[in-house]
């Protein structure tokens, strides 16, 4: 492949948002389809290296690497210390996640179609959305991370504040502030390791942090004391975009107030990155802390687990039934990385690609509804399977696919998860299982209100025309990864294998 290969795969949307600003504001139907043209190469590309590698290509060799900043010059020092240089790489575990990235974002693409107002403004923003999602995942380097890290949240905020519901711009507002001080907390940690190492680059990092030898030829020690400290604002910064209870609150905003097309990447994407923020920063920098914090970890995925499942039953909105959904699933992944085995770290990433499907392909069907009958309510969606019997059949089988069924995505990552827990901490394990009875619970009291309660919708379109490619691809992903998981198992392998030679297994 190409040594700029993964350059273009992330900033191709970029082309996109430069032709859209050559077309009028008038012409809806070009700007609605370019944006979704847009999404393509990156789509195309990610699939192509994905392929690649199923074929025996070494994903390895996709890195890239060019001199960019120089913090001064200081004799006493290597030439490449304080330098940060503009590093792309990714392994099968970044490359699982851009392709997650890249079709949700062609299919939340096509789910934009919806849109009533300023599409124009709405797709390059959507774009700008999608260059710093991929760049999350190919950074090689915590400032290069930070930017595109940072880069999400600004066209989000006005994902969120200017396409919105009735509360739009406190959800926008909410989304910012508890993000913007994560990200406050991931500086400061940066900042320090770059100080007291010189090098933002994650392998090297890895190297002497885990390295004794190495750490004694730093520029300035890094006590047991500050890595633990370090360790548990790395936890603070990616707990919050996961969320971790109690920092859960701004994104249940989001996931009510924000258009359903946006919700698809926030929920399906950006929750994500702190999932890949804790397998690739918190545990891969700081294995003996991990270590250390592993129960706790368990304890804190279990309290999301079921806080999630009972407050999910309680609501009387779907959206929010999804919203804490999401609360719970997330508390899977927790569980996974808190084992601190093979199979819980791949359960735990299982979870997250699962759950991304999953979270897309329920909140794509929150879209449709709400245009149909313009509300999410229950109570006022009764009998949709006699109008909308093939939404109704695709929103139960995804409702499936979330509660666990055996041949769907969610079967084999929870079943992964809890193999894991259960030989770290079967107490606590056990007691997780009923958050997963919870989720059976919830999803079916909802699901089945929605789609053969007192009829209250009539006179509404089932699926037609475009709309049925994501609800068909999003379902295919969902089967195929429960049917076939060494899909996904064979590219995290090498991921997995150097997280537990790390922690000493």
């Amino acid at each position: 492949m190409q040594p700029y290969f993964l350059s273009l795969l992330i900033f191709s949307p970029l082309l996109g948002i430069l032709v859209l600003s050559f077309i009028s504001k008038e012409q809806e139907k070009a700007i609605k389809w370019l944006g979704v043209l847009a999404t393509l190469p990156s789509l195309c590309l990610s699939l192509f290296a994905f392929w690649q590698y199923q074929n025996g290509y070494d994903v390895s060799q996709l890195t890239e690497k060019r001199s960019w900043i120089r913090f001064g010059e200081f004799p006493f020092l290597r030439e490449t210390d304080f330098t940060v240089a503009y590093e792309l790489h990714v392994d099968g575990f970044a490359l699982v996640m851009i392709v997650l990235t890249t079709i949700l974002a062609t299919l939340a693409a096509l789910a934009s179609i919806s849109i009533q107002k300023e599409w124009k403004g709405y797709f390059q923003l959507f774009l700008l959305l999608e260059i710093g999602m991929l760049g999350v995942f190919a950074a090689s380097n915590l400032v290069l991370f930070f930017i595109f890290f940072e880069l999400t949240l600004i066209p989000m905020f006005f994902l969120i504040g200017k396409w919105g519901y009735f509360e739009k711009e406190k959800a926008a507002y909410s989304y910012l502030i508890y993000n913007g001080l994560g990200s406050a907390v991931l500086l400061i940690v940066i900042a320090i390791l770059f100080a007291r190492t010189g090098t933002a680059n994650i392998a090297e990092l890895r190297h002497i942090l885990t390295d004794p030898i190495a750490q004694m030829q730093t520029i300035s020690p890094i006590s047991d004391d500050l890595r633990y400290g370090l360790f548990i604002a790395l936890l603070v910064a990616f707990g919050v975009k996961l969320p971790i209870v109690p920092l859960h609150r701004w994104m249940l905003r989001v996931h009510v107030q924000a258009p359903p097309s946006v919700v698809m990447l926030h929920a399906g994407v950006l929750l994500k990155i702190g999932a890949f923020g804790l397998v690739r920063i918190a545990l891969g920098l700081f294995p003996g802390q991990f270590q250390q914090f592993s129960t706790w970890l368990i304890v804190l995925g279990v309290v999301n687990l079921l806080y999630g499942a009972f407050l999910a039953f309680r609501q009387t909105d779907f959206k929010m039934v999804l919203a804490y959904s999401s609360v719970s699933h997330m508390g899977i992944v927790l569980i996974g990385l808190g084992s601190l085995n093979e199979a819980g770290i791949q359960g735990a990433i299982f979870q997250a690609v699962s759950h991304g499907f999953i979270a897309a392909f329920l909140f794509f069907f929150v879209g449709i509804m709400y245009e149909r009958t313009r509300t999410t309510t229950l109570a006022r969606l009764g009998g949709m399977a006699k109008t909308m019997p093939y939404a109704s059949g695709f929103i139960l089988a995804g409702a499936m696919a979330s509660l666990g069924l055996p041949g769907t995505s969610g079967f084999i990552s929870e079943f992964t998860a809890f193999v894991g827990a259960f030989q770290a901490e079967p107490l606590l394990a056990a007691i997780g299982t009923l958050g997963i009875i919870m989720t059976a619970v919830y999803l079916l009291r909802a699901v089945l209100r929605i789609t053969f309660g007192q009829t209250t919708v009539t006179n509404v379109h089932d699926l037609r025309g475009i709309e049925w490619v994501p609800a068909i691809s999003l379902l295919l992903f969902i089967v195929i990864i429960g049917v076939y998981p060494n899909v996904l198992a064979m590219p995290l392998q090498t991921t997995i294998e150097t997280m537990m030679n790390g922690l000493g297994g």
